[in-house]
């Protein structure tokens, strides 16, 4: 076809065409790059002992971070998994939060620096608290979700777990009875292609996505580096959700780039040439091309950002450290009924 043909939709960059201005797709990028600087800094920060534990989720950050614009970020429900500082971070937790929780000081939003790092949950933002035991988040989810409908409110609950979390009850009795109710809950999988050490090869014998044909409602996998791909798919479900059509199951597919936490040795189980061939799928660096391509953005303009992200995180480790740390008696907080004391956390 001659470019002289085209029509004006069909010219128009892919964000627009998805209802993303310019500033949006932008603000994007900014909070992905704000992610992975704040996992790199935690990583750093655990082997020079200043913190005790890091689970990362570099590699992940660009579906989180898609995910979380395509949501209504002031009325939604969310129920984020221990990797999603992407997600956290676009819905509005700051890196001060995040790092009073890495530090496990009484400032920490999560649970008072009761709670390990990456166990999310805050009121204000309603990011229902998670806990340790996999998958236990995706019956919450669908919980919140029948409420919304009980209630006749045209919000969604948006619930990830990674792809060893659906072989777990909690998933498959989450989305069979969401199913039956065509209930406004969005499950993402976020496929990292690995459960800890085990390969999905070894996990699983098909498409997470699909699992959801089972269940009476739409699976779709997508390509977890493309973050305009995970946005629009991501959409898509939540306005699904809101005409009443029930569930929408996403697969993610993406990487895993660093070890499963600072407890573990990823190179036991995986080659270093595996990981090196992923990095070249980073979705980060994508990004940043497509804006560059679009006129949006520089590499002068993401030398000034990378240098603004790090004093905001020196700002956020001084006030972390410079925080006190639970009471003793903090431990007694929130255990019995009729507790009329209030805590630091909120």
């Amino acid at each position: 076809m001659n470019s002289n043909h085209l029509t004006e939709a069909q010219t128009e960059a892919k964000h627009k065409q998805l209802g993303l201005s310019d500033e949006q797709v932008v603000d994007m990028y900014k909070y992905m790059l704000l992610a992975r600087k704040f996992d790199e800094r935690n990583l750093l920060l655990q082997r020079a002992g200043k913190t005790n534990f890091h689970v990362s989720g570099i590699g992940q950050e660009t579906a989180q971070v898609a995910s979380a614009f395509a949501l209504d970020r002031e009325r939604d429900y969310f129920l984020p998994y221990y990797r999603d500082y992407g997600f956290v971070l676009s819905v509005g937790m700051t890196l001060t939060e995040l790092m009073m929780s890495a530090f496990a000081k009484a400032g920490d939003p999560n649970s008072g620096g009761r709670q390990m790092p990456g166990h999310f949950g805050s009121k204000r933002l309603r990011i229902v608290t998670g806990s340790s035991p996999v998958t236990t988040q995706v019956p919450h989810a669908v919980g919140i979700a029948l409420a919304a409908k009980m209630q006749k409110k045209d919000i969604v609950s948006y619930v990830t777990f990674g792809e060893g979390s659906s072989n777990q009850g909690d998933f498959h009795e989450g989305l069979n009875f969401a199913g039956v109710q065509k209930l406004p809950v969005i499950f993402m999988c976020e496929n990292n292609q690995y459960a800890i050490s085990v390969p999905v090869r070894k996990q699983l014998g098909g498409k997470v996505s699909d699992r959801a044909l089972g269940y009476g409602f739409p699976g779709i996998r997508v390509d977890g580096n493309d973050a305009l791909e995970v946005y629009s798919v991501v959409k898509e479900a939540r306005e699904r959700a809101i005409r009443g059509e029930g569930p929408t199951l996403i697969e993610a597919m993406m990487y895993r780039l660093s070890p499963h936490s600072t407890s573990d040795n990823d190179l036991a189980y995986r080659t270093k040439e595996e990981v090196e061939e992923n990095w070249k799928q980073d979705g980060i660096p994508r990004m940043k091309t497509y804006l560059i391509d679009q006129g949006l953005w520089s590499e002068e303009q993401d030398e000034a950002l990378a240098r603004e992200i790090s004093e905001q995180l020196k700002e956020a480790i001084a006030a972390a450290e410079n925080s006190p740390f639970p009471k003793p008696e903090d431990t007694l907080l929130h255990v019995y009924a009729g507790d009329e004391e209030v805590s630091a956390w909120r």
